[in-house]
């Protein structure tokens, strides 16, 4: 993870993130907790709207908050 957007991520560290999708989708499967790259696709930063991939895993979810980090961190 880039050092600027750490600050971003950890102020959200314990929220519970409202995922858009059913569940077993794409995305779904356990997490074995080993690191791995996260790449995250902002789709509509005013929305929130966004894509997290990890490994082969896929999920998408709206976090206006976070966005705005994002933003802001990348700025």
């Amino acid at each position: 993870m880039s050092a600027s957007v750490a600050p971003a991520m950890a102020a959200t560290a314990g929220r519970q993130a409202r995922p858009d999708r059913a569940p077993g989708a794409a995305g779904d499967a356990a997490h074995d907790g080993a690191a791995s790259d996260v790449v995250v696709h902002l789709r509509d930063a005013r929305s929130g709207e966004m894509d997290i991939f990890s490994g082969t895993s896929q999920t998408r979810l709206r976090d206006r908050e976070l966005a705005a980090r994002l933003i802001r961190a990348i700025g």
